[in-house]
């Protein structure tokens, strides 16, 4: 991938994150970290609102169907563990109702907000 083409990509996925948070502090949602990362991965949004703590993962590609297909096994392994790792360091807030969300974006497109979009595997 050439540089710019790189640059574009990571200007788009940050343009993303932000509306994310926006569209989230729309639907009452409090914004507790965005970009947290730690050594076993990292979670693009942790929001709360009411006793639901969510650990929200950002897709942005060309359309929908691409950035729903772009979250493989892999990726939700790598985020259940760093929000472990956040629940090791706030334990209050494991006595929420803890949730894995996906908020999908595509150009002109409102973001699809897709709650509890998996479970850990235990």
């Amino acid at each position: 991938m050439a540089e710019a083409s790189r640059q574009r990509a990571r200007l788009f996925g940050i343009r993303a994150e932000r509306l994310a948070r926006l569209y989230l502090r729309c639907k009452g949602y409090r914004i507790l970290e965005r970009g947290y990362r730690t050594p076993v991965g990292e979670i693009d949004i942790i929001a709360r609102r009411g006793r639901a703590l969510a650990f929200v993962e950002v897709k942005a590609r060309r359309d929908f169907e691409s950035a729903a297909y772009a979250i493989g096994q892999r990726q939700q392994e790598r985020i259940t563990r760093a929000a472990g790792a956040y629940i090791a360091r706030h334990p209050g807030c494991a006595e929420l109702n803890l949730r894995f969300d996906v908020i999908l974006m595509a150009p002109g497109g409102w973001p699809k907000h897709i709650p509890g979009a998996w479970r850990p595997k235990k």
